[in-house]
């Protein structure tokens, strides 16, 4: 897989909030030409990083038979909380990111296609500098 740089994540959170955004708009927000956003958009598809564009769906819309949800709760060294953060931004299955109050700093739900896929991402959202310890939970259904 390619390594991604600062710009490439930026790119990725970008298109991850809004795939429809337009080039002109991606380089304005990056503050790098158009051709540079084009070229890495193109790159990123050819490397098969950008595997496809979607619609957000409601939530009763969007589950799948496979899919796993899990709630992750995170505590961060404080001084790398926001590298954590952008880190935790460039990943497509993170869904949404809490600041909350007691043992845990941050609360993530993220979204798999499978638990194989899952465990893989588990290793590497552990292994973001910064973060000192993790608990999963798996979501087994949602009852209102």
């Amino acid at each position: 897989m390619t390594n991604l740089d600062e710009i490439d994540r930026q790119l990725l959170a970008l298109l991850r909030k809004n795939a429809r955004m337009s080039v002109v708009n991606l380089a304005t927000k990056l503050k790098v030409s158009r051709a540079t956003v084009q070229n890495r958009i193109n790159k990123l598809e050819r490397e098969e990083v950008i595997l496809g564009y979607t619609v957000k769906l409601k939530h009763e819309a969007e589950v799948e038979a496979n899919t796993v949800k899990i709630i992750m709760s995170i505590s961060v060294e404080a001084k790398d909380e926001a590298n954590v953060l952008k880190a935790l931004e460039a990943f497509h299955e993170v869904i949404s990111v809490y600041h909350t109050n007691g043992h845990w700093d941050l609360i993530a739900e993220v979204q798999a296609e499978n638990l194989s896929v899952l465990g893989g991402l588990l290793v590497r959202i552990r292994s973001i500098k910064g973060i000192v310890q993790t608990e999963t939970n798996l979501l087994l259904d949602q009852i209102f």
